[in-house]
């Protein structure tokens, strides 16, 4: 199995998290940025499967279960 780097970017909303990955992605074709999964609706301008994967609050749990997920958060 090939190994790579993997780069966490974290910042409150607004940001500008998704301009750095949409650049860095953009000028190197070995980037490749990873889809999180949230539980909440999407918003107006969201793709499912491209910005998240909305799942269901079920669906989320029972990933969880199974251990598919790298990490997660809880949010109330």
């Amino acid at each position: 199995m090939r190994k790579g780097l993997l780069i966490v970017f974290s910042g409150p909303s607004g940001s500008g998290k998704d301009t750095v990955l949409e650049q860095a992605a953009g000028r190197d074709q070995n980037l490749r940025v990873s889809v999180s999964a949230t539980t909440r609706p999407p918003r107006h301008y969201e793709v499912d499967g491209k910005n998240y994967y909305f799942i269901s609050k079920e669906a989320f749990q029972s990933m969880m279960e199974a251990d598919r997920f790298l990490e997660y958060a809880q949010y109330s």
